[in-house]
């Protein structure tokens, strides 16, 4: 028989359930209405943004047509149109105070002001400033100390499946903490490169590797607590700058923009895979020669282009004029001519990486190699003063029916 007290405990129950229940359709209807003020409608977000624009810019409304790269280079399938001129009718006025020093060969966007984005990216190669001297502080260093070391971190990000992105915001932290920096010691550079490349995985990747395996890789030379301790001194060094536009962000924006058939579809990659692991892997070898911090990324990535390409190509894609290049794309014949002669990699495919972003996952090659005949070649040009820029489309792969000849007369 239930007794009055046990009575009295099961209603007090039945009333905190009712209570807990209300209480937690309060704060259910709470969170709804914090997510519903970030699910907006897209048509409102869009009307809100040109609103903006149009307070800065004027009246005149946002444009939603335009015309992309068409007068492609040799890698690009030629377009119907013939018009070999960039065509953006009725574009939005600059923004107030901004004098772009190149112009934006960036398409309409639906979802921001492409003038806008492009005054961001300019600012990034204004404000992350290298010093190409940087080692004449570091006596007991040696540009080949940094080769190595560059190399070793290529080698780490294939093993544990880590973006080409992680790598060279990797390279732009160590080039940029070494320049704060003075007497650095050899002893010390893994311990650097390590730490960079944990900082930059923890950006860039969503599954980054643990800090135990990041000292596993270093055989016992750096341990966890290093790591952490060196973390802080970088992150201090940097100012907590730590989002540039690395050279392979630039790579990826002028292909982008030379294969862009839907502008509506900008975010998503619309070029061959191949093509940019072979730009890449040339960048991979450049970005080993100290010589490469003379050069802003994006310039790098525009060089890089041309030897795959042609002159008018990059103009458009990077709003580069040759004038602006020719100096990076001489230096950067020998690099171009060493991978010519190699060939360029496969497309690696990764266990647990889509394929679609196999591109993307950075590789390692024989690098201390290439860069070693890299320099002899510059020593060959050098001395016969022969260093001037290669035909466009260098690097193009020879034609199909080029190649099956060729084939035939080796058999």
């Amino acid at each position: 028989m239930p007794t009055e007290s046990s009575e009295k405990d099961a209603k007090d129950l039945d009333t905190m359930k009712e209570e807990s229940s209300s209480d937690f359709s309060v704060r259910s209807r709470k969170r709804k209405a914090n997510v519903a003020v970030f699910l907006q409608d897209p048509d409102e977000e869009l009307a809100q943004i040109e609103k903006t624009v149009r307070s800065q810019c004027g009246s005149q409304p946002l444009d939603s047509t335009t015309q992309v790269c068409e007068n492609p280079c040799s890698l690009i399938p030629t377009p119907d149109k013939e018009e070999g001129e960039l065509a953006y009718p009725n574009p939005p006025p600059e923004p107030r105070g901004f004098m772009p020093s190149r112009a934006s060969p960036l398409p309409v966007l639906n979802w921001a002001n492409r003038e806008e984005v492009w005054k961001i990216m300019l600012n990034k190669e204004s404000t992350y400033l290298r010093d190409m001297h940087f080692m004449q502080r570091h006596p007991l260093l040696q540009p080949k100390m940094r080769a190595i070391l560059l190399d070793w971190l290529m080698e780490v990000c294939e093993v544990y499946k880590l973006h080409r992105e992680t790598f060279y915001l990797a390279q732009d932290f160590f080039d940029r903490y070494m320049a704060t920096q003075e007497d650095v010691v050899k002893t010390l550079l893994q311990l650097i490169g390590i730490s960079t490349l944990f900082i930059a995985a923890k950006l860039e990747e969503i599954y980054p590797p643990k800090l135990h395996q990041f000292a596993y890789v270093t055989d016992g030379a750096c341990s966890g607590d290093d790591i952490l301790r060196m973390e802080l001194n970088i992150m201090k060094a940097l100012n907590w700058h730590l989002s540039p536009l690395t050279v392979v962000s630039w790579l990826n924006v002028y292909m982008q923009v030379a294969y862009l058939n839907d502008f509506y579809e900008v975010l998503l990659p619309q070029y061959p895979q191949q093509i940019f692991v072979q730009i890449a892997e040339l960048l991979d070898l450049c970005v080993l020669d100290v010589g490469c911090l003379e050069f802003s990324y994006g310039i790098l990535a525009a060089s890089a282009l041309y030897h795959f390409s042609s002159t008018e190509l990059v103009q458009k894609v990077s709003g580069y004029q040759w004038c602006e290049i020719e100096r990076c794309a001489k230096w950067m014949v020998p690099f171009a001519m060493v991978i010519r002669e190699t060939g360029s990699s496969k497309l690696k495919f990764f266990r647990g990486v889509p394929t679609e972003d196999a591109h993307n996952i950075q590789t390692h090659l024989n690098s201390l190699e290439l860069l070693e005949k890299t320099q002899a070649k510059k020593a060959i040009l050098s001395e016969q003063n022969r260093i001037s820029p290669l035909p466009s489309g260098v690097l193009t792969p020879p034609q199909s029916s080029k190649k099956q000849s060729s084939e035939q007369d080796t058999m």
